[in-house]
């Protein structure tokens, strides 16, 4: 192979496996010389690849971890599974995956052959998840679409649908896109309204970034910290959950069904535990949070979901006598 820069990512190709490679090896895969191979090795360093050489007769090298991430080279069916597997996380709010995690995948669609991105989508299109977590599905185009605007500091035009279902057109200066762990949020610059926004990601449709770049204004918190603004808003428009509840289950088994974004369980017995904190979540959430824990439990305030939980019990078994069962003797 006499194509260097060829040859060179052909070698790293090579060297991303995790092996160790004789250099006799590496000169009959590419076809060169061991001379070669040991040049190819120093050019490879030299632009910050840490690749290790043993000694011995046969010396061979690897790939090994570096102070910084070098570029990595993807075969076909590896870039399928890493972009399936982002789009499957980016496409619910899942506590742990966060903007970087769809920044990612923004850049690795970027850069996917169009073959490849016919292959991810019908992949996606073709498979049905058995969870879809607690919150809203998102299209993951429009989480990438947002935030290709981000980091590109691009004015974005996209479609909006409120809460009551008014339908709007917006065009804002994207800052930030926060994960709370079952949804989505864009924190942005509303441009008609001179204002900061909020917008749920699973109410925005039709994104599109215009090309005009914006300098990023500064956020009005103290911290200009775009969790806390969200946080900020957020109790402003929904009052907090002072939860107080008792279940009868072990703390491990509540732990496991409970979302951490509830806060933890303290063991108040061996077959029973208590759940104090504040929640800024709607009380229909939360109600129905607390029924998937899938065991008995009491809720000793506030009042209101309380009152709330008594009425769903109810609609439940109004509905439940209404069944098949109900007729037979």
């Amino acid at each position: 192979m006499t194509d260097t820069p060829a040859r060179l990512l052909k070698l790293l190709s090579l060297l991303q496996t995790p092996r160790e490679w004789p250099g006799s090896e590496l000169a009959d895969r590419l076809d060169v010389t061991p001379r070669t191979i040991r040049r190819d090795i120093d050019r490879l360093r030299d632009l910050g690849y840490p690749v290790e050489a043993s000694r011995g007769s046969v010396g061979g090298y690897r790939l090994v971890a570096g102070s910084a991430l070098p570029p990595l080279l993807l075969d076909d069916e590896e870039a399928v599974a890493i972009a399936v597997g982002l789009r499957a996380g980016a496409g619910h709010a899942i506590e742990g995956v966060d903007e970087a995690s769809v920044r990612a995948l923004a850049k690795l669609e970027q850069v996917l052959p169009s073959r490849l991105r016919h292959r991810v989508s019908s992949l996606q299109n073709a498979t049905v998840p058995l969870t879809r977590g607690d919150g809203s599905t998102i299209d993951p185009h429009t989480l990438t679409a947002i935030a290709s605007a981000v980091t590109g500091r691009e004015r974005l035009r996209f479609a909006y649908r409120s809460g009551d279902g008014t339908a709007s057109r917006r065009q804002a200066e994207p800052y930030r896109l926060v994960s709370t762990g079952s949804r989505w949020y864009l924190v942005a610059y509303d441009l008609e309204r001179e204002d900061w926004r909020t917008f749920r990601v699973d109410r925005v449709s039709e994104p599109f970034a215009t090309g005009s770049r914006f300098t990023p204004r500064e956020l009005p918190t103290d911290s200009g910290d775009a969790a806390e603004f969200l946080a900020a808003s957020m109790s402003r428009t929904q009052p907090e959950l002072h939860l107080d509840v008792t279940f009868r289950a072990p703390a491990a088994f509540v732990t496991a069904r409970l979302p951490a974004t509830l806060g933890a369980v303290e063991p108040t017995g061996e077959g029973s535990c208590r759940l104090c904190t504040v929640s800024g979540d709607s009380l229909e959430w939360v109600a129905l949070r607390l029924a998937l824990v899938d065991c008995e439990f009491e809720v000793h305030g506030p009042a209101h979901l309380v009152d709330h939980l008594r009425g769903l019990g109810a609609r439940l078994t109004r509905a439940a006598a209404g069944g098949p069962a109900a007729g037979r003797t």
